[in-house]
């Protein structure tokens, strides 16, 4: 994955990198939209792993994984999704999950049948880093990036340990609470220069990301942008052209902002 934000640098922009749960608003759909997201200039795609009891997201992600449940959505079909895509696009997904899904299916099971459906890495929004060993080797064991969360809450010592444990990129949270449109947290520069001072990694800025005025805020200091909540309210409510469109806008928005990033190599380390 460092390779993609590697390659938005060169472009002179941050990367962008929406959300989208598996299986919303349907199996066919998503699928599409997948497919839609890339076509749009996604550089790295969250898949998200639908879970009854998302306690990290908003209403509205809240809502994509009921939806997605109640059509029959399970991490099998998730990662069926997943090589679905990757027969005809080779941009990086990133599995965005709970560690539940993963427990109930096996960790070691679904490290091997992510990497053989072209996953490229996950994030465990919900394991801290001290019980992580098993679920993060498992994943690197098979060749995948494993992301770390940075809270902008998280102390100095805290920071230094989640960016050292982490490949592919790092992923700091704009402001306290769940996922969802809403106003960045101050604390966020301090926390980007935290990160850097332990890793030479991406840093990909989430939460809060709701339009193209909020992407260039983000894009001047971070190395790439999360949309998740944004995207999907727009497809929720104005269907899944008007989320694609959202999508374009943001990545031209993103063109014009200031990237973060210092210049990586395609290993990400700085150059």
């Amino acid at each position: 994955m460092p390779a993609a934000f590697a390659r938005a640098s060169a472009e002179g922009r941050a990367a962008l990198l929406p959300f989208l749960t598996a299986g919303f608003p349907d199996r066919h759909t998503s699928l599409e939209l997948l497919e839609g997201m890339a076509e749009a200039g996604a550089d790295v795609i969250e898949l998200g792993v639908p879970f009854s009891d998302p306690v990290a997201d908003g209403p509205t992600i809240q809502r994509a994984s009921a939806r997605a449940l109640a059509g029959g959505m399970n991490l099998e079909g998730v990662l069926e999704l997943a090589a679905a895509f990757r027969r005809r696009h080779d941009t990086p997904i990133l599995l965005f999950t709970y560690v539940n899904p993963l427990l109930r299916r096996g960790v070691e099971r679904t490290a091997a049948d992510a990497a053989a459906a072209g996953v490229d890495g996950v994030l465990v929004c919900d394991l801290p880093h001290e019980e992580d060993p098993v679920v993060r080797e498992a994943f690197r064991g098979e060749g995948l990036d494993y992301v770390t969360l940075v809270a902008p809450t998280s102390s100095p010592s805290r920071v230094a340990v989640l960016a050292r444990a982490a490949t592919g990129f790092v992923y700091l949270i704009a402001r306290t609470g769940v996922t969802g449109a809403g106003a960045g947290d101050a604390r966020l520069e301090q926390q980007m220069a935290e990160v850097r001072r332990h890793t030479p990694l991406p840093v990909a800025v989430g939460f809060g990301i709701a339009d193209p005025a909020s992407a260039r805020r983000a894009a001047a200091t971070a190395d790439g942008v999360v949309v998740g909540s944004a995207f999907l309210a727009c497809v929720e409510s104005d269907g899944p052209a008007a989320g694609l469109g959202l999508l374009r806008d943001l990545r031209v928005a993103l063109a014009r902002a200031e990237s973060g990033l210092a210049g990586l190599t395609t290993s990400g380390s700085a150059v």
